[in-house]
């Protein structure tokens, strides 16, 4: 669902009643992953997607029907082998979908068009906690907040739809609707996820325990965008400086060179900063989705970056150069003291090998290496091998929702 916050937090703004249809879990080769979202508004407009296009129809149907009870419905789909163009996942995977109403009258906004006279529900508390505390999680989304929602997707009937939302603070908003045990365990898988940045399904009792009922939740998690640092400002630099955005990334470029390091050089730049590299990132609280991409090209520039970049928590350090270069600056490194496990992490000469030429072609490839060591992917052809399209390996902080990045 936070993957399309802006839009939904303009809806309910504006006072919209909407239904959101959010992918819970998924096997085989399911398209997307959970927390993919599709909404349908009381007067048809639709926006996102839960499976890239094989059952948004009947998802469609699903959230107008949930829109007009009021009423959260639970439905899988998978793949089906007596007709190819049934309702199903015809790329063999399977989807389980939740989808909730969002109705602002229910929660009281002053905005919101009336309640139906038929075709809804009696507006009850729990709905009202609801929408208030989905609203609520779609602004902290858009305002780049670090939150996380938890919604109950399988479980005791009456629990259906309880949602409670956390912050890093451990502030708690709304309720599942069932004993204060539950909250506040659904609230520390809710934070543990949250410190993680990432989204999922936990499992707990309806009691609050491990033992009772179980009680399965989802977890959708928004974090601050991650963010790509380029080192050097050099014509690749500008094409990768596109490539992050284009990603998600917060990006930024830092040169000592003031008369490279400019806004008419990196228009597409987050951030511009004219410091000596390894000055730049030891005053940088960087975390582990962090990709630091050295351009710079020059030892007296790289070398003491490196070696702090090498010792940080980061996702990805990459470092651009010939092979004669690499290997100079491995011995360089290894002299003043780094390990070679320490050197192992270092991605040099950086990018995969696509043949690039271009700084948009190598921009591309600095890029696939990024993905591909943040998913777990092999960077070999999809043609001819036996690996998964999809890997399921989570980034360190995984992007879910417009603040954060994939």
């Amino acid at each position: 669902m936070l993957d399309i916050a802006d839009e939904l937090h303009r809806w309910t703004r504006q006072g919209r009643p909407f239904a959101v249809a959010t992918v819970v879990a998924t096997s085989g080769s399911a398209p997307r992953r959970p927390g993919a979202a599709l909404a349908v508004d009381r007067d048809g407009t639709a926006i996102g997607s839960v499976s890239g296009g094989c059952v948004e129809g009947a998802v469609y149907e699903l959230c107008q029907e949930a829109l007009r009870t009021g009423e959260t419905l639970l439905e899988r789909f998978g793949y089906s082998d007596e007709d190819a163009f049934a309702v199903g996942l015809t790329c063999g995977g399977v989807i389980d979908i939740v989808v909730t109403p969002v109705r602002p009258y229910d929660a009281g906004v002053p905005d919101a068009p009336d309640a139906p006279e038929d075709g809804g529900t009696t507006r009850t508390a729990h709905a009202a906690g609801r929408t208030a505390t989905l609203t609520a999680a779609l602004a902290a989304a858009v305002s780049g907040e670090a939150a996380a929602v938890a919604r109950v997707v399988g479980g005791p009937a009456r629990l259906l739809g309880g949602a409670l939302l956390v912050r890093p603070d451990g502030s708690v908003t709304g309720t599942l609707g069932g004993p204060p045990d539950l909250d506040r365990t659904a609230a520390h898988e809710t934070r543990a996820l949250l410190d993680a940045g990432r989204t999922d399904t936990v499992e707990i009792g309806a009691d609050g325990s491990r033992c009772g009922e179980p009680v399965r939740l989802l977890v959708e998690t928004s974090v601050p965008a991650s963010r790509m640092i380029v080192f050097g400002a050099i014509d690749f630099a500008a094409a990768l400086v596109r490539a992050g955005k284009f990603l998600g990334y917060h990006v930024t470029v830092c040169d000592a060179r003031p008369v490279f390091a400019t806004r008419a050089r990196f228009p597409d730049a987050d951030e511009i900063v004219v410091d000596w590299p390894h000055r730049y990132l030891e005053t940088q609280d960087l975390d582990a989705r962090t990709a630091l991409c050295v351009l710079t090209h020059d030892a007296k520039f790289d070398v003491p970056l490196l070696e702090r970049a090498l010792r940080l928590p980061v996702a990805y350090v990459g470092a651009m150069g010939s092979r004669r270069t690499h290997l100079d600056r491995l011995a360089r490194l290894r002299d003043i003291g780094l390990t070679e496990l320490e050197l192992n992490r270092l991605r040099s000469p950086i990018g995969l090998d696509l043949g690039a030429r271009t700084p948009e072609e190598t921009a591309l490839s600095i890029a696939a290496e990024i993905i591909a060591n943040r998913r777990g992917g092999t960077g070999v052809p999809l043609t001819g091998a036996h690996t998964p399209i999809h890997h399921d390996r989570p980034a360190p902080l995984d992007r879910i929702g417009p603040a954060s990045v994939a």
